[in-house]
């Protein structure tokens, strides 16, 4: 399919479709609310990975592998005006996947099911954001893979969906992982992998104050990932992920030291490359911000592909 890398004018009367035109410009022809659905997929480089199925060239040895888990949370998507304006996206009523409050919205995108060495997780799933802008042209996105603050820092057990999922909770002072993507060795325990399992669990780090006793919380690296698609249509493109760029140059069959994998810890050696593929600032003596670097200009972690 050839991609539209115009803008996006949406001035259908119908709410529930969007068509890529060319010209015009940020002025709207119709004031009213339109909706659309972004659409998140995983991939490994240019293929489509699932869970119960072999992912291929996987790491610095480039090795086979299979999706163990694959959930993130998604905040306060903007669509981007030519002008670099950026408009809100309002999700629809709270539910099982989507939560907006005091003007913060979430969306936990499931892409496992729960199926393969992906058991221990959910039979349902969620790859899509729905929402409604205004009327108007549009050339590009931004979003943020992780929970706000105001959101973040609370008891799971007690709290709304889709903040209550227990896999994505964080032992850091009640926060939440933003993101929990793991692969193992596709032989199971009788692999040849030394650890069997390699983490990627991205979550605020350096956090002190207890919520619990309505001590305040604060976090020395927020680890956020805020990134834009400059030219992204949701028509006629979706959001992959793609595994093979956040795992590169680990070794993911062994672990250097600490946790099984990349947790966000500030030493971590396998955290360097993975916080690369997300330009989130980190570095090996434990003095990264945690903030993003030139804006997620460099990151490589999601890209715009045809639908």
């Amino acid at each position: 399919m050839t991609l539209i890398n115009k803008p996006l004018l949406i001035t259908l009367v119908s709410a529930a479709a969007l068509s890529a035109c060319g010209g015009g410009g940020d002025t709207p022809v119709d004031t009213g609310p339109r909706s659309l659905s972004i659409e998140f997929a995983a991939v490994a480089g240019s293929t489509p990975v699932k869970c119960g199925t072999a992912v291929t060239g996987l790491g610095s040895a480039a090795i086979d592998a299979q999706i163990k888990d694959f959930r993130f949370y998604i905040a306060n998507v903007n669509l981007v005006k030519s002008d670099g304006t950026l408009v809100p996206l309002t999700l629809a009523a709270n539910d099982d996947w989507n939560f907006t409050k005091d003007g913060q919205s979430l969306t936990l995108i499931d892409l496992e099911d729960a199926t393969g060495a992906c058991s221990g997780g959910t039979t349902a799933t969620n790859a899509t954001i729905k929402g409604t802008v205004p009327a108007g042209s549009y050339t590009g996105v931004q979003l943020t893979m992780g929970v706000p603050f105001a959101l973040n820092h609370s008891d799971y057990a007690t709290a709304t969906k889709p903040l209550d999922v227990q896999a994505m909770a964080w032992s850091w002072q009640s926060g939440r992982k933003f993101a929990k993507i793991e692969v193992s060795d596709p032989a199971g325990t009788a692999g040849t992998w030394t650890a069997k399992t390699f983490n990627v669990h991205l979550g605020s780090t350096g956090c002190t104050g207890n919520p619990a006793s309505g001590e305040t919380v604060s976090c020395k690296a927020p680890n956020r990932m805020t990134f834009s698609l400059g030219s992204f249509n949701p028509d006629t493109q979706k959001i992959a992920v793609d595994l093979r760029a956040l795992l590169a140059s680990n070794d993911i069959t062994r672990n250097a030291a600490g946790a099984a994998g990349c947790m966000s810890g500030g030493t971590d050696p396998e955290c360097a490359k993975v916080f690369e593929s997300m330009a989130i600032d980190w570095k090996t003596d434990g003095s990264g911000t945690g903030l993003m670097l030139a804006g997620g200009a460099s990151q490589s972690l999601f890209k715009a592909i045809s639908k």
